[in-house]
């Protein structure tokens, strides 16, 4: 059993801290807002009041928060993370950030004598809840193999990419698909049900259909009905696209489909629908061919 410290406990950090504890381990946790945390403190987690304290209590601790800067806010300063590293301790950051920004903060980690990897996931609330999530991990081999059996108890699909930074690339080019078959699924479901198809009939068609990817199975069923509380909002999949667009302009790989997707994030966002799931998309799309999203 292991001493862990978590620093983010969003949506998906909240869960990882259950199943973590779940599996014995001791962990100790912070978060931006302190309510967020109550269900986990009274399953057994152990409150830290700044980033650092939990840095300071753990052998490994692990970060997810929602981009650079957060990650930044957390990390620097005299209660961030890097001030309550030492040697031989290790910081997993699994937010999903630029590469370069990760690739700079590991170099700030191992200033302190401890060692940093990024370990994005790919998967939702529900996969991990399934025990279904897929974690990529980069840095120094020793350390991915010194912390995979932690990563294995939150998620079973555990690959090592190569160097720092590059488990983040992996999570980009992953994630930028995400959006892309929203948008080609939304398409699918108007086309038909404007022809005269129920748009249940045309979800439930799609989502046993050869086009049924996890994401559409689980994320599909959201144009009827959308989640109170998003997955993973419109700002967050556009920061993710956004990260995409910008490496593929480095890397010269043009990314049309990510670039009309990304177009439709930033209407939504245009209509006030920012903070809800990505999948309205299909709000946006429906408003433009004439029918009630």
């Amino acid at each position: 059993m292991a001493n862990l410290g978590f620093v983010g406990l969003g949506v998906m950090g909240s869960n990882m801290v259950e199943r973590l504890l779940s599996k014995g381990h001791t962990v100790t946790g912070y978060n931006r807002t302190r309510g967020k945390a109550e269900r986990l403190i009274q399953q057994g987690m152990r409150w830290a009041e700044t980033p650092r304290a939990v840095a300071e209590a753990a052998d490994v601790t692990l970060s997810m928060v929602t981009n650079s800067a957060a990650l930044q806010a957390v990390a620097e300063g005299p209660d961030g993370m890097l001030a309550g590293l030492s040697r031989g301790k290790v910081l997993v950051d699994m937010s999903t950030v630029s590469p370069e920004f990760s690739r700079a903060l590991a170099c700030k980690v191992r200033e302190k004598g401890a060692d940093m990897v990024d370990s994005p996931v790919s998967g939702s609330v529900i996969t991990l809840q399934q025990g279904k999530l897929s974690v990529m991990v980069a840095g120094r081999k020793e350390t991915f193999e010194q912390v995979k059996p932690l990563l294995q108890d939150i998620g079973p699909k555990v690959t090592y990419v190569g160097d720092n930074g590059l488990a983040l690339s992996m999570k980009i080019a992953t994630n930028l698909s995400l959006a892309v078959q929203m948008m080609a699924f939304s398409e699918g479901v108007l086309l038909a049900e404007k022809s005269g198809i129920a748009r249940e009939t045309a979800v439930d068609v799609l989502v046993h259909s050869a086009v049924a990817s996890p994401m559409v199975q689980y994320r599909g069923p959201f144009v009827l009905r959308m989640p109170d509380e998003a997955w993973f909002d419109v700002n967050m999949m556009q920061k993710d696209m956004l990260l995409a667009l910008e490496m593929g302009r480095k890397l010269d790989v043009p990314l049309p489909t990510t670039a009309v997707a990304n177009e439709f994030l930033t209407a939504a966002r245009g209509m006030g629908l920012a903070k809800q799931d990505f999948a309205c998309v299909f709000k946006v799309l429906a408003e433009m061919s004439g029918v009630e999203g």
